[in-house]
């Protein structure tokens, strides 16, 4: 028989299934530290049934499953299979090769199999026993096991000489059948008290049968008493239920009709509901509507008054300008008069120009000689007269000008008063907007210092929210601590309850006859409940006691002697009992110079309390029994005074009179003793809990209160900031609006000044162009008076020629000057006419320009 191959799958550090295979010879697994080659020994160990996980070097079962790495995820299962050649049959199996398996899941679930077949843990073992390869075998040797072997017991080094001597599975047969032997001595041993109980029952079970069948007869007439009053009764309630009947109908009806008002009413509920949804979804639609028409009112109202400034403002230039355009249309009106005056003359002096020339050139010849002598005269008189009326004209034209200049100087003047009239408007309406404008700043300023003190309170209430929460976290954790040890405390506290109530522990006849203490005050109670033991001293009692600790105290033997006969009626066991009445005490048969002895805690009935009415009882059990410190204190007093004494140690070791000991591991399931101090204990313990838990809950309350208070305020808060933020939205707008205004004002003051500007430039040019023509009228002037000065000359020195000459000179010179005269006035007329168009033409460009303005 030799190891074949070994599969394993999900164990420890082999993720993926992996096959070794075993040939002929020796295999070796090499590798460095921490690669996993013990692996390969503990799922052999595993597999054959090991199940400690310290063994297996791990804290829990669990952790021999593939727990995954930063790659791969974690396994769900652990599977080991090791395939042995059985062809020598040395396993007791009819197969030639055996393959054993275990697979464990993480739920805790496993299971063993033989050639894929289930089986049980035990038949695993049993498989192996004297072949060395169990779990516990020579066969496969671990870390440090060979250390182990040669420092063990001499106990443990026998298991393995037994493995191989093959005897082990001889040895647990043997101990299987002196343990079923032992069990079958004590269940005849049993058999034999209830033969002997029965046999003891007998006489009384038959009187009681003689009585039972007394009773039965009876029992068969209160029947048919029981059946007559049944019927009478049933009679009586038929009778009712009919009344009852009716009366339910008439409620149904009511129930029906007022159902039916309720359907109606909850109908116009609902439709009352709706009406209201929509009635509140209307009046949410018209505040928000009321709200954008405010806005754009104000908006609208800012944009009225800005445009109506503007209005007046071009409403007062096109007045200027029609008020202009009317004085223009008065010149035109004075130049076109004019004009037609200065064509009349012209036509005029035409004609009188066409009679003269005729009679001049009639007398022509007559003249020649005249004109030839005076010819050099006359050109100078004429070169004279001609800078005069040159003179003349130019002066004509630079008083025309300056009317021209002096009227737009007066327009000009005007305009400027007008202007300054504005500007100081403008100035004025400047302060006003300014004085808003601050205003509108300083509110919005006060609204931002609001808002601002607004969020930092709602900053701290939040801050106060997330630190209550962490406080309400922190307690919620704790009061679930709590809550989670008062329930565990609880469940122990139920338990205990439970099984003192129910004597868990205590035999079947105690359990009996304590069932009947409610219907018989006499019964007291068993010792373990008359008692209080401190926990140091809980082990020796209960040692001490033995099984008197079930002994139940009654008030009198003649208690006892009724639960006797219940238990031997019944057929439930045997009991004993204490009655207080009965009892005596053994305290003063021990020597009180053994209490005094070094080690020695002193009498066990001093070491319980109990009331006084028990202290006989437990004089009478403890009495006379010493409790010692340890063994070795309580066997240097038992030889010292001859081995007369009973001692028991804390430990629980016990030594009787006459020398025997009685020792070894205390192994107590029932605790019986400590039941009542545990009970007591844990009520402490859930009464502490509970008021914390309350406490604590109470606590969650008190600070959930405050954080619904400080939410409340948070609301409150983010509402009024809704508000500031609409608030300051209305003044930053109220302020963008002013500035607005402000801005085109200033705008309008800039226009203002450089017109006026404009205006004083042009003033001033037209000042000086007056003061320039006002100096030409009077170079002109100065001019004239020269020629004219000049032409007397001429006409006198002519005069002088002229006494020389016939009449007919004088007749022509008189023809001659006045053909000249008319000649000058033609030459006048026609430059004045040359001069209105001319103006004409420039009033009338000016008035196209102003109406085009206009």
């Amino acid at each position: 028989m030799y190891l074949k191959s070994i599969e394993i799958h999900g164990f420890k550090s082999f993720a993926n299934k992996i096959v070794f295979q075993f040939k002929g010879g020796i295999t070796g697994i090499v590798g460095p530290n921490g690669s996993g080659k013990s692996n390969v020994g503990d799922a052999v160990r595993w597999v054959l049934g090991e199940q400690s996980a310290k063994q297996l070097r791990g804290a829990k079962m669990e952790d021999v499953i593939f727990a995954g790495t930063e790659a791969r995820k974690p396994l769900g299962f652990a599977y080991v299979a090791i395939t042995l050649d059985n062809s020598d049959h040395k396993l007791p199996i009819e197969y030639d090769e055996v393959t054993v398996a275990r697979r464990v899941y993480r739920s805790g679930e496993s299971e063993y199999l033989i050639n894929g077949a289930n089986c049980r843990l035990k038949d695993v073992q049993e498989l192996f026993l004297d072949t060395g390869i169990g779990k516990e075998g020579y066969s496969i040797i671990g870390q440090g096991q060979i250390d182990k072997i040669l420092s063990g017991k001499p106990e443990d080094r026998r298991e393995l000489f037994d493995e191989a001597a093959g005897i082990v599975k001889y040895k647990k047969r043997q101990a299987t059948a002196l343990k079923n032997l032992e069990a079958e001595r004590l269940n005849l041993s049993r058999v034999n008290d209830i033969i002997t109980e029965i046999e003891k029952q007998m006489g009384p079970l038959e009187r009681q049968s003689d009585v039972a069948k007394v009773y039965l007869k009876y029992k068969e007439e209160l029947k048919q008493y029981e059946l007559n009053q049944f019927l009478i009764e049933t009679d009586a309630i038929s009778g009712k239920r009919k009344e009852i009947e009716e009366k339910l109908q008439i409620a149904m009806s009511d129930f029906a009709t007022a159902k039916e008002k309720f359907e109606k009413t909850k109908e116009e509920y609902a439709r009352l509901e709706v009406l209201i949804e929509q009635y509140n979804s209307q009046i949410e639609e018209d505040k928000t509507l009321l709200t954008t028409s405010r806005v754009s009112k104000e908006k609208l109202e800012g944009e009225i008054k800005v445009f109506a400034e503007q209005i007046n403002s071009i409403q007062s230039n096109s007045e200027n300008k029609r008020q202009r355009i009317k004085a223009i249309s008065f010149d035109i009106s004075n130049k076109r008069e004019e004009e037609k005056r200065f064509q009349d003359e012209k036509a005029s002096v035409d004609e009188k120009l066409a009679t003269l020339s005729k009679q001049q050139t009639e007398s022509v010849d007559e003249l020649t000689q005249i004109r030839t002598a005076m010819e050099q005269i006359q050109k100078e008189i004429e070169g004279c007269n001609s800078e005069i009326f040159d003179r003349l004209n130019e002066n004509t034209g630079i008083k025309t000008n300056q009317q021209r200049y002096s009227t737009m100087l007066e327009q000009n003047n005007i305009k400027k008063v007008e202007i300054n009239q504005k500007l100081l408007v403008n100035k004025s309406q400047e302060a006003e907007m300014l004085k808003q404008i601050e205003q509108f700043e300083q509110e919005s300023n006060q609204i931002q210092a609001t808002i601002q003190a607004k969020i930092e309170y709602g900053e701290s209430i939040h801050d106060q929210i997330a630190h209550l929460q962490a406080k309400m976290d922190d307690l919620d954790r704790e009061y679930q601590t709590k809550q989670h040890e008062m329930l565990v405390e609880k469940s122990k506290l139920t338990s205990l309850k439970n099984l003192s109530e129910r004597y868990e522990g205590y035999g079947q006849s105690i359990k009996r006859v304590m069932e009947q203490k409610a219907k018989t005050p006499g019964i007291i109670g068993v010792v373990a409940d008359i008692i209080k033991v401190d926990k140091t001293y809980e082990t020796a009692i209960e040692i001490a006691l033995g099984g008197s600790i079930q002994n139940i105290v009654t008030d009198n033997e003649n208690t006892a002697k009724k639960m006797i006969s219940f238990l031997k009626t019944n057929k439930y066991g045997r009991a004993t009992f204490l009655p207080l009445t009965n009892i005596t005490s053994n305290r003063s048969q021990v020597n009180e110079q053994v209490l005094k002895e070094q080690g020695i805690l002193g009498l066990a009935s001093e070491l319980v309390q109990a009331e006084e009415q028990f202290k006989q009882v437990i004089n009478h059990l403890l009495g006379r029994i010493i409790v010692a410190q340890d063994i070795d204190v309580a066997i240097a007093i038992g030889k010292k005074y001859h081995n007369t004494l009973r001692i028991v140690t804390l430990e629980g070791d016990l030594i009787n009179p006459g020398g025997a000991m009685s020792g070894g591991a205390y192994k107590n399931s029932s605790n019986l003793l400590s039941r009542k101090r545990e009970t007591e204990e844990l009520e402490e313990q859930v009464k502490k809990l509970s008021v914390l838990v309350q406490e604590l809950a109470n606590e969650k309350e008190t600070k959930k209160s405050e954080q619904v208070t400080l939410r409340g305020d948070l609301e409150k808060n983010k509402a009024s900031l809704q508000e500031l933020y609409l608030s300051q939205n209305t003044v930053k707008m109220k302020l963008s609006q002013e500035r607005q205004k402000y801005q085109q004002g200033v705008n309008t003051y800039n226009e203002f000044n450089s017109e006026l500007r404009q205006i004083e430039t042009q003033m001033i040019d037209l000042k000086r162009n007056i003061d320039e023509l006002e100096s030409k009228i009077v170079e002109n002037s100065q001019a004239s008076k020269n020629c004219e000065a000049k032409i007397e000359e001429l006409n006198q020195k002519l005069a002088r020629e002229r006494s020389k000459e016939s009449n007919l000179n004088d007749l022509n010179a008189g023809l001659k000057l006045e053909l000249s005269t008319l000649e000058q006035s033609n030459s006048y007329s026609l430059e004045n006419l040359r001069r209105i168009r001319q103006e004409l033409k420039r009033l009338l460009e000016e008035e196209e320009q102003l109406e085009q303005g206009i």
